[in-house]
């Protein structure tokens, strides 16, 4: 259908009756040969928020493969000697960012326990020297430019470390069942660990008060001052990013083997090891190889996650340009990629991989012409079905439930400080799919109202087309 002949009721109209005053509004409509049905500002510059994983994740299934997998390796420097490895250990960084219960049905130490199962196969009860860490796989640039610092404190501005544990952040639980005036209680997973110190001045407030919150990192450290307020009855769950992140793997590796077996005898966990490995002087002792990329895919982007983004990021520049991946070899991989799918990338400025970043800049036109594209690539069913879906899972889940977008749209959404991003693909009354990408930059106040107006094109091009 031609916009000529459309209802009275447009993309425009919808904009400027509900949008709030100062918002910026770029929309672009594609069918699925690229062809442009509507517009609105469509070639004008906007921030894409996690628009931009859209680029990152087509470029890793494009350089990696969705069959990749990543191999986590202890290997062992020293002999066995009856039931006592003497010696050190050394567990070598891969890039895996799923070592954590996301992948293994919430048990966060599946992993730990696969190589605990593994060495006591090779008859290793107990450990007698160093756990050191091999880190050589990323260069030692731990974020991207361009992320904020107030960010760096939580679970979606951890470092990017080729050894990762639990998403490189502490499961922080507060409890506000105390008396009013009082201090709720605090645990934490790794168990209580004291790799993390938590300075804990919340307060629980009256049960019907607002819960005001207040964690704060001292950058550099893995020191947590927390300042929240809480309703009495409150319950609270919050993960806060920890620094040194391989040391924080070894640490809590360390933990779990005095915690489940016998061992007692590891001396010290150490910053690296210098030799690369493996070497003919080492002996494989334990391994881990993760699921396939496509399902790491289909959590990063329908969770919209920046960690396993960017770890992904530095693993696809690891293998197509050698070690160490950086962030800005990646970046350029991504870039490669996108003008190998013939699209202009003068209008895809990068800072980092998952969008998080300042100084990402695209426009609606390049998403859409970008997901008109990847319909024919090889990777494409992979792709798709990373999307999240309308009322049904992801980002998305809890948004137009009930609606006939239900079911009806896949796609990505995008969130930063006064940024609002939603592209994908929508199947029509009519049964067409048609490729949208609908950004509100510079608006105030709350999310809400935006992903109703949002929720209000796409109703209107489900019934249009």
């Amino acid at each position: 259908m031609a916009a000529s002949s459309l209802p009275a009721q447009d993309i425009a109209s919808i904009i400027e009756k509900n949008s709030k005053i100062g918002a910026f509004w770029s929309v672009s409509i594609r069918d699925t040969n690229g062809i442009v049905l509507e517009e609105f500002n469509s070639d004008k510059l906007i921030i894409p928020a996690s628009n931009q994983k859209l680029f990152t994740v087509a470029a890793v299934l494009d350089g990696l493969g969705s069959d990749y997998k990543f191999t986590t390796t202890i290997y062992g420097e020293g002999e066995l000697h009856a039931d006592t490895w003497i010696g050190d250990l050394i567990i070598v960084g891969s890039g895996d960012p799923s070592i954590s219960g996301i992948m293994y049905d919430g048990d966060r130490e599946f992993v730990f326990r696969s190589f605990l199962h593994q060495l006591n196969a090779q008859g290793i009860k107990n450990i007698k020297g160093n756990i050191s860490a091999d880190i050589s796989f990323f260069d030692n640039q731990l974020f991207p430019k361009g992320w904020d610092w107030d960010d760096l404190s939580f679970y979606y501005g951890v470092e990017i470390n080729p050894l990762s544990f639990n998403n490189n952040a502490v499961d922080l639980v507060v409890e506000a069942n105390g008396k009013i005036g009082g201090q709720p209680k605090i645990s934490w997973f790794p168990y209580q660990t004291n790799y993390v110190e938590f300075d804990n001045k919340q307060i629980i407030g009256n049960a019907n008060s607002n819960y005001d919150e207040e964690y704060v990192k001292i950058l550099g450290t893995n020191h947590f001052y927390l300042g929240s307020s809480l309703p009495q009855g409150y319950f609270e769950e919050e993960s806060l990013a920890i620094s040194n992140a391989h040391l924080f793997f070894l640490d809590s590796f360390k933990k779990f083997l005095l915690r489940n077996t016998d061992v007692s005898e590891i001396e010290s966990i150490q910053e690296s090891k210098s030799e690369t490995l493996p070497n003919t002087k080492f002996t494989i002792l334990a391994s881990h190889t993760s699921k396939p990329v496509s399902k790491l895919i289909e959590w990063s982007t329908k969770e919209s996650d920046n960690f396993y983004t960017e770890m992904l990021l530095k693993t696809l520049a690891a293998e197509k340009r050698g070690i160490p991946g950086s962030f800005k070899q990646g970046i350029a991989d991504v870039r490669d990629f996108l003008g190998r799918m013939q699209i202009d990338t003068n209008y895809v400025l990068m800072k980092d991989g998952s969008g998080m970043a300042s100084g990402n800049l695209t426009t609606t036109s390049v998403l859409s012409a970008f997901l008109v594209k990847m319909q024919n690539h090889p990777e494409y069913t992979t792709f798709y079905n990373s999307l999240s879906i309308a009322g049904i899972d992801g980002t998305l889940a809890y948004r137009m439930k009930n609606t006939v977008l239900h079911n009806n749209f896949r796609g990505k959404t995008g969130y930063v400080s006064g940024v609002r991003t939603l592209s994908g693909y929508v199947r029509t009354s009519s049964g067409k799919i048609i490729i949208v990408s609908i950004a509100s930059n510079n608006f105030i106040g709350k999310v809400r109202s935006i992903d109703t107006i949002q929720e209000k094109i796409l109703k209107y091009l489900f019934h249009a087309y």
